[in-house]
């Protein structure tokens, strides 16, 4: 697979990740971790059972167990976080905090072995932050101080998926098929914080469970593992700034189903996301294409 095609499958991830609002409020009155556990063991078993049709079932016991720990690491620690982020602050400005890991993974992917970060990078990426900053806070924004526990947990969230995705970039030669252990044991993590932290509800119409369903396969599900070929093989700073498309999209998806209303300052926030993410392509093209780096945590002796 080329760069190119890489950094085009990853983006598919935040295409997904676009419809995340939209199928949520379709899933309500299910809690957060319960839906988390829900759809991560739809989007597990989809990825076990693809690896089960192609004859790879062998490869996940050729991974290393620090490569699993890393993986349910980063997709349970970054869900838990953001959840317990919104329930401490108010959640258009927690979601902007949140929302700066894809400028991290762009200023973390200069200390990848080979990558070279431009100053377009960094001018593309905060251009494309502020058009997201439209989106999250057209509503208007108020800074509690004394919110700023869920501040700070809002900003490791966006550390840990940052950290996530710059990181696997060294995981190479680890097969994407290994996403699906990631998401079957953050199901099984969500499951229980649930039970320690929840009441349990479930979906009261068929609109709900679709809901649930749509989300395991897409956002929570396929998104993971076309990520994860993205920021392993394609260009990381085109993608970290492209993902700031994901927030304009949302809005989007909200407003064709009547959910919000169309608003001046989305045609603004569209035209500084696709500005930013002009700006990190064309700096991307001028400079020459880095070896991709496979240097994966080695499978323990007897693996």
């Amino acid at each position: 697979m080329t760069r190119r095609t890489a950094t085009l499958t990853g983006f598919i991830a935040v295409i997904l990740w676009s419809l995340l609002a939209l199928f949520t409020v379709g899933s309500a009155p299910v809690p957060p971790l319960q839906l988390n556990a829900i759809c991560f063991a739809i989007g597990g078993s989809i990825g076990l059972g693809w690896t089960i049709s192609r004859g790879r079932l062998h490869l996940l016991g050729d991974v290393d167990w620090r490569v699993y720990a890393f993986g349910t690491a980063g997709l349970f620690g970054y869900h838990s976080l953001y959840f317990s982020a919104l329930r401490m602050a108010p959640a258009a400005e927690a979601g902007l905090i949140a929302y700066l890991w894809p400028l991290l993974i762009v200023l973390f992917s200069g200390l990848l072995p080979g990558e070279r970060l431009g100053r377009g990078h960094i001018l593309g990426a905060t251009i494309a932050f502020g058009g997201a900053a439209l989106i999250v806070l057209r509503s208007g924004a108020n800074f509690d101080g004394s919110a700023l526990p869920g501040y700070g947990l809002a900003f490791l969230c966006a550390l840990t998926w940052a950290t996530y995705s710059v990181l696997s970039r060294k995981l190479g030669s680890v097969p994407t098929d290994s996403v699906a252990i990631f998401c079957l044991a953050t199901a099984a993590l969500s499951t229980i914080t649930h039970i320690a932290f929840e009441p349990t509800a479930w979906p009261v119409s068929m609109l709900g469970w679709l809901s649930c369903i749509a989300l395991g396969v897409g956002p929570v599900g396929i998104a993971f593992y076309v990520w994860d070929i993205g920021v392993k093989g394609g260009d990381i700073q085109v993608l970290g700034v492209a993902s700031y498309a994901a927030p304009l999209l949302s809005t989007l998806a909200l407003i064709i189903a009547g959910i919000t209303s169309m608003a001046p300052t989305i045609i603004v926030a569209a035209v500084l996301i696709a500005s930013g993410a002009g700006v990190a392509a064309v700096a991307s093209a001028r400079l020459p294409a880095p070896p991709l780096n496979n240097d994966p945590i080695r499978p323990a002796s007897g693996a």
